[in-house]
Parts: C-alpha cells; structure tokens; sequence
C-alpha cells in the first residue's frame, strides 16, 4: 500500500474519508480505485466539473504515493543494509548542530498529524514519546519530514503542492535549519546504491532525472532501482500503466496507416493459408447500408420497398451487369432497443439501432426474418451474386439475449471502476428482470464511462459491464464486452459464427484484430508495464503465464478450423488493423483481411509508403497481396467520391482497386457518386442525391470491364510490381506498375498518381520471394519480358491493348526484354494494357509498320498491318476520295455532263490495282467493262437534273419527292452529292470478284480493303464530325448490300426487301433500331431517309444518258416511289416497332 502525508488543513478542507489514512496519518492508496476516490472526492470540493483547470489526476495522486513510498523503502534498505541506526544518529546530529528538534517535530505532527492525534485522542507529545512497532515515534517523525521536504522541492509534486505545503512548519520552527543541517550530515554518511550516493542524494535522484515528469521519475526508479525493489516493481509497473492511461491521447479510428515490415517475429510465426474455393479469387463485393438502401429503392420504384424479398431483380440484374458478385448487407440482424433508444434520445428521433449493437444474430423481424433473406438469397444466386453479412464477436448490445440469459460471459467489476461514475438515467432494458443503464455523462455528454450498470431486480445482484472498446476513442457505448478469457464463451461465439456460415458463404468480422490474442491482452489483461489503453483496466494486469493458461490459442485460429469443417464453403473475412494484416491471412487462416493502406495512402498521395506496403509483402509472402480487401471508402468513412473526387484520380485508384490481387470492395453509394455518410443507426438517406449518370457511365466504360476479367487480375502467382525509371535514372514512386497472367492472357497497368507528368521505363521488377520447396524461400527479379513470359525473338513483336485508351500499341519483342515498355502518363492517368498478342514478321512488313508508327497508338493494329499490305490499293482510293478532288470532279462533271477524264483515270487505277490483289481472273477488257459499268452510273447521277427537263408529266410526283433534297448547286461539302456519288463508286466493286451476288460481295470487300476507314476520313474532312460521319457510312454501306431492293420488290414483294433491311446491321445502325420494353423499335425520321436514299438510287439506275439524251424506266421510277410510300405509311401506322412493321408487310405481300 502507498502513501504520502497530507495536512491538517487539506484534510479538514476535503473531509477525506478516515479508511484513506494509516496510523501515521499517511494517506493510503492500496489499489487504483482508493486513488480515484481521493481524486474524487478534491475534484468534488475543487467543482472541477465547472473549472477543468482545477482537476487532479487519481494516477498524480497514485505515483506520488507510490514514490513516497519507495523513498521509505529506499531508507528502509539503507537501515539494513548499511546503518540501522541511521535516523537515530541523524535525530542526534539535528539535536547538537541545530537544537530545537523535539519542538519541531510537535509542529510537525500538529500539521500533518497521524489518525490518532487529528481525532484528538492522544497529543503531540504524547505521540513523539511513544514507539510504533519498537521505533521511537521522533525518529519516524524525522523521516516523514525529510520526506516532506523532498515532496515540496520536487518540480513534479508541484501541482499538488496543497496537500504538503510545508511553508507554515518552515515559518513555525527550526525545520529548514535542521533539514540544511540534515544535508551536512547524510554527506558524513556512507553512501548507497547503484551510483554510490549518500542517502539523500539518492532519494533526490528520481527528481533530478525528471523533474516535470511523475512518469518519468517512475521510469527512472524502474530502470535504476529496480533491482533492489523486488515486490514493488510490480507495483511500480502497474502504476506506470496507470498514468499512461490516465493521460494517454485518444483519437477516432484505427489511426494512420503504416507500412508493414515483417521481422523474426513474423519469422516465427506459423504459416497456415486457408486454402480458398474456385469462386473466391473472383469475389467482388459492394456494401449496402440495408435500410438506407431499401428506402433509397422505394423512391427510385414509387413503392415501399420495406423486406428483403421486396429488393426487385431490376437492382440484382444490375449488380451482376456491373461485374457486383458479393452483396455485403450490413445491419440484417436484429438489433439491440437499447441501442436505438440511446440515439433518439441523444438527437436522432428516426434512429434505428447501430448496426453493431446486436441483440441476437436472426434476421431482423422488420426485414422479413429469414423467408424473406431466404427469398433474396435465392434470387441473387441466379444472377451468381452471394450474400455476404458481418458479425461483431467482439461484444453484444448492451441489452441483448446474453447480457439477460449469460451476464458472466462479459468483462465486468462488482463495483464501479471510478467513484465518480453516477447511473440514474433511462432504464435501457425491455426485460422487467433486468436494468440496465448507461453513465449519466452520456446523457449529458460531458463522459464516457467504459462500464455500464446491470441490475438484477431479482436477486438484487449488481454488475458493472464493460463497454465494448478498442483502445483507439471513446468506448461503444451501446455495446457489452465479451470476456473471450471465458472457453464457454469462446465456444459460444464460435458456435453463433458456424450458425450464420450455412446461411452467408460470406462473412466479414467487425474490429477482428481487438480478439487477436496479444491485442485482447493489452486491452483487457495487459501485462504489467504494458497497460494503459482502456481506463480502469490497469489494475486488472496479469503475467503472460496467467494470460496464456486463460487463453491458451488464438480464438480466430479455432473458429476458422472449425468453420472449415462444419461449413467449408464460406469466406472468412477479417476487419484488422494495427499491422495485423498478414498474420490474420498467414497465421490465423482468414481467407481475407481489410487493407486500409490503400484507401489512406493513396488518398493522400502517400506513393511511396504504399509502394513499399506492396514491396514489403512481395519480399515477405507474396500471397498475403491476394488476401487483401482494397476499398477506396468503408462504412466507417468518408464517402469514396469525398476522398477521391469524381475525376481522374479517382478513375486511377479505381483501376488500381479491380486489377490487383486481392478482393475490391465497393461502398454503399460509390458508383452512383452519393456523397453522404450513412450512420450505422441510419434508417434512411438524409440528403437528397440524384444518381451522377455520367460517373455510373464511366464507370460502364472504364471499371466494371475489367470486374469481368477479374481472373486476369486476382491471382498473385504471376504478377510482378515494376518500378518506373524515369530518363534521368531514378525511380517514379509516385507510379505503380504491375503485371499479371491467366492462361495466355496478359495484362500490364500503370497508374501516375500525382497532380504532374510522368515518364519513364517499366523493365525491371521489384524483388518477389519465390517458394523454391523444402521450406526455402528466394528473392526474385524479373524483367518485363520474364514477368510476362515475352519472346526476344527479332521476328516476334506484339501487340498491346490499351483498354483505357482504346488504342492499340505495336512493340518489338526484343525491345521489350531487353529495354522494357516506356511509358508517358498525364496527372492521375493510367493504361490498363491488355492482349500482348504475339505477331511474327515473316516478310518484313511488321517491322516497317512498327518502325512507320514510331511507338504511337493505332486503333486497330492488324488494319494498321493490313492497310500496309494494301497501300497500293489506298493510295489511289484516298486520291479519288480527297474532298478536293471530289468536289472538282462533281463540278466539273455536272457542268459537262459527264465523268471527268483525270477522274475516270484514277477511278481506273484503284480498280486495276483491287484486281492485282484479288488476283482476279478477270482480262483488263472485262476491267475496261466494270470501270464502264461504274461510268454509267455516276454520269446519271451528273444529269439528274434531266429528269426534271426531260421527263413527262406523268412523274411529277416521285420527281417532286427525288428533288425535294437536290440543292441548286454545288457546295464544297458535296451535300446531298456525296451520298449517291460514294454507292455509285462502290456499288460494284463485287463484280471483281464474280459476276454473281455483287451486293454482297461490293459489301465484303469494303471490309477487306478498308475502304470504309478512307470513307469515313474524308467525310470527316468534308466537315462532319466523327459521329455523323459513321453514320452516313452505315447508309452508303447499306446502299450497296441493297442496291438490288427494287427488283427484290418486284420479285417477291416489298417485305421481303425490309425484312434484309431490318436485318442489315448497317441499316439497324442507320435507323436507330433499339431495344426498350422487350420489343425492337426504329426512328422515324432515319428510317424516312433510308427510304429516301434507296428510292434516288433506284432512280439513279433507272436512267441511261447518251450524246446528252435521256433515257428513263419510267415504270421502275414511279413503282420505286409507290415501293417507299407504302413502306413509310405502314411504319407509321406500326407506330415504328420493327416486328409489328415487318408483319403488316406479309399481309401486304399476300395475293
């Protein structure tokens, strides 16, 4: 027991209770909670409530005791071991060189007077005369004043100074003359101690070492003493952990995120993966706060939408069209009233529960309980999405079943941990056994008590229960800790964890790392020495021998085993920080662990240190890269798009997220670009947030694609981190680079994330330790061209697919074993390169092409190839197709009324050369009757204004419709021109390959020729945009596949021409056939074009023009206009649904 004397006044000021005080009128401090009652009761009189300033500190009060203490030990150890009679002398000393000893001693006791003499029993002098335990009482009187005046000159007592003033006794007496000349004498003395000081220098040590700092001259004691204190060091260590916890900094969350270096420790420790299921590498899960979600999908539907099977298949459809195969529900369970009832009291009237205060582990009742979790399950599984649910084993709710049924299975005290706590709030149980209430400082949120109060109405049986508490913030305060020291406990949880595994193939484990066994110590039963992070829980210290026969294996450990064998097809998925990751996958056997590093670290940028968490990891065990979660925001943070934004940076992270090893993990409204934080008692969504179209649809674009090919990405027995080295020689750590392989498949990403450019080679890989059996381990570097398995052939280059970019890159083998891929990135930009697809260069045409790209992107690599194959073809295409070129010769032609010579002579070339490649075997005269053929055509096309002169007035009609479009004249952009001019060109370039089904033949080898590429450049420089130059593309290539309509109509009816229409993918394109609401529906006003288009090519062919004459097939002219208007009055009436279109024209066509 500890102790320090305290003054008449102090005592006659605070009322201190007389259990405080020993026979000597010390204070005694036996335990931590005397101290705090003694703290308590000055901080009463102090209103320290009111004045904070005024506070004192139970763990002050303990340490200066406890160093008051040790001073007497310290003097005690000197009388035996050196001079027992060593105050005798002094008191003598004082006697001769001062005088005046007794009188001051009476001063003395009269200011600090023991128990006896304060209650007036016995005088002062009658006191001094007697003996305590065979000692004369003045020569224990001396020694608490010599202890007295240490007390008052240490620099660390000084804020408690009240309690041992000795002004008065130095006014009063000759005090500081016999402690001046004490100091003479103890210099006299032989010295002591490690240092070899004299007795009062050895007492004074502690504060000259520290002299601001209790703590520290605790440390001192412990460090230079503790040898000779035996029993105390114990005690010394457990006050230690007292202050620290007392004075200890308390933030909100795990706290910064820190680079992971595995050391002997990690060594040691057993290495025991779980092996995973073929669907669990593939997982991707995305969190769904479950009440905020159904009340966000009643107002999308316009239904209440309250249970589970009322989640419609539309969002389940959606998910799996999105990549989503895990559906992470977060708060099913029913949860504790208490809980509820303590945040509506407290400010949210709507709150439900926190989804972490559980009352029992059942489907909540107001979800459906299980038929309605029964029912989703089913239908999710049909779009191959498992249902995933987290359970908290750390603690239950404050009032839940076991609290009731089991209250031994918690950590608790008979008697409030501080004397302080006062719990006359709200009775927060709904069991009339039971009640249960928290601290009123919660209430009036001037506290946060760690233990809450249960009453036994019964039994009158009294508990005061822990909170739940990771050491890290204030304690949960609607949550009941679980004592897992307890086997039935133990077993309890691990049989509620096997109960939910037959229901959920996935299961996350909330603030896992609190239940590691080194981590459960520290909070709960810390070492002597090492206490500290829970209030209270110091003096609840015990050795590692005690601990470990209380908890002898790790309890994750057994839980995962058991699991395993009692429901194996589940994915065990722990929540741990505080460098926990790779022992909870290695060691503890969790199929996956929470990874907050990259969400923190490339939050903010921190490039380098994530670099190394990856390096770290590779160089230790690569598989533990494969077994973390990577998520860019969690339940417990801030939204993904508040991190990251909404631009690039966060498109970088996001790649970064699905193309590494490991499971992604989307929150609750990150796709839809929400921005609010959802509250764990959340029962709804408070701002009103639109989904952000354009994000979704970028993340359509750039994301959910690659959750597709989640098997390129999630394995690490393949995959290589690169650094980037710039040009200059260093390496970029703001740059991640990795590969990856499955099958033939290979990948490369590079991700730049900094507000700056980036530059430089990925070529060789960082190191990667590599089981080489037998228990050995080696590090290996790989080039880029080893990491993905590359030829260095000359004759071997390849392909890479930018999927980000949609370009593709031709690179030499080669150079990509030996140099590496350099690579250029914008701020936040990033290349996910796909394919690698290998290419051989047997004739040297590969080479050229790599060497004309000159390293830059091409769309389509093998038509880059094939364009150069065909360059003498193109050449003389891209001629006759210069907008220039072809607006002279339309010009020109009109004017004269025929084909221009220069343009009949490159009109010719092109289609000598198409026949040299077809190797066609055809003579140059039938070349001569082609080109002749084409001829035809397109001079009807220069005189179409002769229809108008020539033509008889029986045509007015279908000529008033040809001309409705035809401009006066000419313009630059060839307007209205372009289209017929491009299908008459073109219309019978088959007839090269035979003279049979032109159509389709002129249509195949615009593919094969690329022709449609040079068409569409030079629409686009005729002043189109790219969009609207596609789409002329798809109606001139439908032209020319259904050049021959008109006498298919003849033939076999007009229904028969719009069901090849309608199947034409050229013509869907053109008309705008989609899909919506089951059925195929088409654009009017395209579709009116198309019909225009096909009726002025019929026209076109329905003329022939000699010498300037005209002659017309008047006939097909007016029945091509019947042919469309009959088409274009049934479309309307179908109301543009293609099948109901398509069906009105059988019934046309039938006799």
């Amino acid at each position: 027991m500890f102790e320090f004397h305290i003054s008449r006044q102090v005592r006659d000021k605070y009322q201190f209770e007389e259990a405080l005080f020993s026979i000597t009128g010390n204070v005694i401090l036996a335990d931590f909670f005397m101290a705090r009652r003694f703290a308590d009761k000055m901080n009463q009189v102090r209103q320290a409530a009111i004045y904070p300033e005024r506070s004192v500190s139970a763990s002050d009060i303990y340490a200066m005791g406890l160093i008051d203490e040790i001073l007497h030990f310290m003097v005690e150890l000197y009388r035996r071991s050196v001079k027992p009679s060593i105050m005798a002398e002094a008191y003598a000393w004082a006697q001769e060189n001062v005088g005046e000893v007794d009188p001051t001693l009476q001063k003395f006791v009269e200011q600090f007077p023991p128990v006896a003499v304060y209650q007036g029993k016995i005088p002062e002098t009658a006191y001094l005369r007697d003996r305590t335990t065979g000692v004369e009482n003045t020569h224990i009187t001396l020694e608490e004043m010599i202890l007295l005046f240490l007390a008052n000159e240490n620099p660390a007592f000084s804020r408690y100074l009240e309690l041992f003033d000795d002004t008065l006794l130095e006014d009063q007496s000759r005090y500081m003359d016999i402690l001046k000349s004490l100091e003479d004498f103890f210099a006299s003395q032989p010295v002591f101690g490690p240092e070899g000081q004299t007795l009062l220098e050895l007492l004074r040590a502690p504060a000259k070492a520290s002299p601001d700092s209790l703590y520290g001259q605790l440390e001192y004691i412990r460090t230079h003493w503790g040898y000779l204190l035996k029993d105390l060091l114990l005690r010394i260590l457990k006050g230690m952990d007292f202050y620290r916890e007392e004075h200890r900094a308390r933030y909100f969350g795990p706290g910064p995120s820190l680079v992971p270096l595995f050391g002997a420790r990690e060594l040691e420790e057993i290495e025991r993966f779980s092996a995973d299921l073929d669907w669990m590498p593939h997982l991707v899960l995305i969190a769904k706060s479950t009440y905020v979600w159904l009340y966000q999908l009643s107002r999308k539907y316009g239904r209440t939408i309250s249970r589970l099977d009322e989640i419609p298949d539309e969002e389940l459809e959606q998910l799996a069209r999105w990549g989503i195969t895990g559906l992470w529900l977060i708060g099913i369970w029913e949860r504790s009233p208490a809980s509820r009832k303590i945040k509506q009291i407290t400010g949210n009237p709507e709150a439900a529960a926190s989804a972490y205060s559980i009352y029992d582990y059942v489907i909540a009742g107001e979800l459906g309980g299980k038929p309605a979790f029964d029912n989703l399950k089913k239908r999710a599984m049909r779009y191959g999405i498992r249902m995933a649910t987290d359970m908290v084993p750390n603690h239950m709710g404050i009032y839940s079943k076991w609290v009731i049924e089991h209250p031994d299975w918690f950590i608790q005290l008979r008697h409030s941990p501080f004397p302080s706590y006062r719990f006359t709030g709200e009775n927060l149980s709904e069991d009339d056994r039971v009640v249960i209430q928290i601290e009123d400082g919660y209430w009036t949120r001037t506290d946060a008590a760690v233990v809450f109060k249960r009453y036994d109405r019964y039994t009158g049986d009294t508990r005061y229960i822990y909170h739940g508490n990771d050491g890290t913030s204030t304690p949960w305060n609607d949550t009941a800790q679980l004592d897992f020291i307890k086997a039935e406990v133990r077993e309890a949880v691990i049989q509620k964890t096997i109960e939910v595994a037959r229901e959920f193939p996935v299961i996350r484990f909330d603030a896992a790392m609190t239940l590691a066994k080194r981590h459960f110590q520290r909070l709960w039963y810390p070492l002597p020495g090492y206490g500290g992070d829970i209030p209270s829980r110091s003096a609840h210290s015990v050795s590692q021998e005690e601990f470990d026969a209380m908890f002898p294996e790790e309890f994750w450990r057994e839980l995962v085993d058991r699991v395993a064998v009692e429901a194996p097809n589940t994915l065990l998925l722990a929540e741990a920080f505080w460098l926990m990751e790779g022992y909870f996958v290695r060691s503890l056997g969790m199929h996956r662990v929470y990874n907050s590093a990259f969400m923190n670290m490339l939050k903010t940028e921190e490039n380098s240190k994530y670099r190394d968490v990856i390096k770290n990891v590779l160089r230790f065990n690569p598989e533990i890269l494969k077994r973390f979660v990577n998520f860019m925001n969690n339940p417990d943070e801030e939204p993904a798009v508040a991190q990251f934004g909404k631009g690039d940076k966060y498109f970088g992270v996001a790649t970064m997220m699905v193309t590494l090893p490991g499971l992604p993990m989307f929150g609750h409204g990150q796709i839809e670009g929400f921005g609010e934080k959802y509250g764990m008692e959340y029962r709804r969504s408070y701002w009103d947030e639109g989904v952000d179209e354009h994000l979704v649809a970028r993340h359509e674009r750039e994301i959910f694609p690659l959750l597709r090919k989640r098997y390129l990405f999630s394995e690490i027995d393949n995959f290589a981190l690169f650094d980037v080295v710039t040009e200059e020689g260093h390496v970029n750590e703001d740059v991640f680079a990795y590969s990856n392989m499955a099958g033939d498949e290979r990948t490369l990403v590079v991700y730049n994330n900094r507000y700056a450019e980036a530059r430089g080679w990925v070529r060789r890989s960082v190191g990667m330790s590599v089981d080489m059996g037998g228990g050995k381990r080696q590090l290996v570097h790989k080039t880029l061209g080893e990491a993905l398995r590359l030829s260095g052939d000359e004759a071997v280059y390849y392909v890479l697919e930018d999927f980000r970019e949609g370009l593709q890159y031709l690179r030499s083998g080669r150079s990509l074993c030996t140099e590496g891929l350099f690579v250029h990135l914008g701020a936040f930009k990033s290349n996910v390169f796909m394919g690698f697809h290998e290419m051989r260069d047997f004739d040297g045409q590969v080479k050229r092409l790599h060497d004309y790209l000159g390293g830059r992107g091409v769309p389509d690599v093998a038509s880059e190839l094939q364009e150069l194959y065909l360059k003498p073809i193109l050449d003389p295409f891209r001629t006759l197709m210069d907008p220039s070129f072809l607006f002279q010769s339309v010009q020109e032609g009109v004017h004269l009324g025929d084909v221009t010579d220069p343009f009949l002579q490159v009109l010719a070339g092109f289609f000598r050369e198409v026949r040299v490649y077809l190797y066609a075997w055809r003579e140059e005269s039938d070349l001569v009757e082609i080109v002749e053929a084409i001829h035809s055509l397109l001079k009807s096309l220069l005189n179409i204004r002769l229809l108008r002169v020539r033509a008889g007035r029986g045509l007015k009609a279908p000529l008033d419709y040809l001309f409705s479009r035809v401009p006066a004249g000419v313009t630059q952009d060839l307007s209205w021109w372009r289209i017929p001019l491009l299908w008459g060109i073109l219309c019978r370039i088959g007839t090269l390959v035979e003279p049979e089904a032109v159509p389709v033949k002129s249509r195949a080898l615009m593919d094969e020729l690329l022709l449609g590429k040079v068409l569409r450049q030079s629409l686009v420089s005729m002043g189109l945009d790219e969009g609207a130059a596609r789409f002329e593309l798809h109606l001139v290539q439908a032209l020319i596949s259904h050049q021959d309509w008109y006498e298919l109509s003849v033939e076999k009816g007009l229904g028969a021409v719009m069901e090849n229409l309608f199947a034409d993918a050229d013509a869907q394109a053109f008309m705008g056939v989609n899909e919506f609401g089951g059925k195929l529906w088409f654009n009017k006003e395209s579709f009116e074009q198309m019909l225009y288009w096909l009726f002025t090519t019929s026209a076109i062919r329905s003329m022939e023009v000699s010498s300037g004459k005209l002659k017309l097939d008047e006939d097909r002219l007016k029945a091509s206009r019947q042919y469309v208007t009959e088409a274009a009055e049934a479309a309307g009436k179908a109301g543009y649904s293609v099948a109901e279109f398509l069906s009105s024209l059988k019934e046309f066509d039938e006799p």
